[in-house]
């Protein structure tokens, strides 16, 4: 018979990941993207005010 125990073996935890020190230019990076996305979340909202730009859809003839 042979053994169930086959293929790599998983660690049971991955190694914890060091926390980077952050300097000026990813601090400014990372204030710039949650403005950008401040002003999406804010436009998104806006466009739901207003409905749909287009309505009706397919029109057919009367004939």
């Amino acid at each position: 018979m042979s053994s169930r125990e086959g293929g790599k073996k998983k660690p049971l935890k991955a190694p914890k990941k060091d926390a980077k020190e952050l300097d000026e230019d990813d601090k400014a990076f990372k204030e710039k993207q949650k403005e950008q996305q401040k002003a999406m979340k804010e436009a998104a909202d806006k466009a739901a005010k207003k409905g749909p730009l287009v309505g009706g859809g397919i029109k057919k003839s009367g004939k």
